[in-house]
This record gives C-alpha cells, sequence and structure tokens, in this order.
C-alpha cells in the first residue's frame, strides 16, 4: 500500500474511532438524570440563544470585548469554513457547541452572569441550563 493511501486509511479510522467516542459521550450524557445541561435540552436552546446572541452583541453597556467575541462567535458559526467539517456525523458540529460554550464562558466572566440573566429571551428553565453550561452554578 502507498504511503498516500495510510494516510488516507489512517484518517477514515481515526476518524470513525473519534465519532464512536463522541456518540458513546453523548449517549452516556443523556442519560445522566441528574445534568440539567443534558444534550436535548443545549439543542431546545438554539432559537434563545440566537437572540441572545443578537442581544449581547448590540449591548453598548458591555465592554467592546464582550461584545466583539459575540461577533467573532457568530462569524465563525455563519462562516462555511469550520475546525472539523459539518458533513462529519456528530464530530462536525461538536466543534461548534464547544466554541460556542468557550465564547458563552468568556462573556460570562468578563461581563457577570447577570448580562445573561438580563438579555435571555427563553424560558427560566432554558436560562438555568444556559448558566450550566457557562459554567455558573444554579
Amino acid at each position: 500500500m502507498s504511503p498516500v493511501w495510510q494516510v488516507v486509511v489512517g484518517a477514515i479510522v481515526a476518524v470513525g474511532v473519534l465519532w464512536i467516542v463522541l456518540v458513546v459521550t453523548f449517549y452516556l450524557l443523556g442519560r445522566r438524570h441528574d445534568d440539567p445541561a443534558r444534550l436535548r435540552d443545549a439543542l431546545r436552546l438554539l432559537p434563545d440563544l440566537v437572540r441572545l446572541l443578537r442581544r449581547l452583541a448590540a449591548d453598548r453597556s458591555l465592554p467592546a470585548g464582550v461584545r466583539a467575541r459575540v461577533v467573532l462567535l457568530v462569524a465563525y458559526l455563519a462562516l462555511p469554513v469550520d475546525l472539523v467539517p459539518d458533513f462529519i456525523p456528530v464530530v462536525g458540529y461538536a466543534d461548534d457547541v464547544v466554541v460556542v460554550i468557550w465564547v458563552l464562558r468568556s462573556v460570562t466572566r468578563r461581563a457577570g452572569p447577570d448580562a445573561l440573566d438580563r438579555h435571555w429571551p427563553g424560558t427560566p428553565d432554558g436560562l438555568r441550563t444556559l448558566r450550566t453550561l457557562a459554567g455558573l452554578s444554579t
């Protein structure tokens, strides 16, 4: 087998193993009944999260660095170029979720949890889940 094919087969095997690990991880996270930030709950937050990001980016009372992070996050999510291509099952969207959580934690540390509370357009349950994802105790 040529070296090029060895690399291709190795990459396919690595992606397959990573995909299996992520599927098992998401499955186990979904089975935990004491965890309010289950994947299913996080997916329900998506429409409210989009509105939250728009509101945070437009709030002139927040520091410019916070607004810049939010704008860069929205740009990253809108661009077709991605760290891991979205056509790869599970893994393709997992990197987007990690980036969103990372930015939410950063925004919360800099702007404070009251910024999330003030701009959150959804339900109190959704806010509790968001606060858990952002690393805040509820």
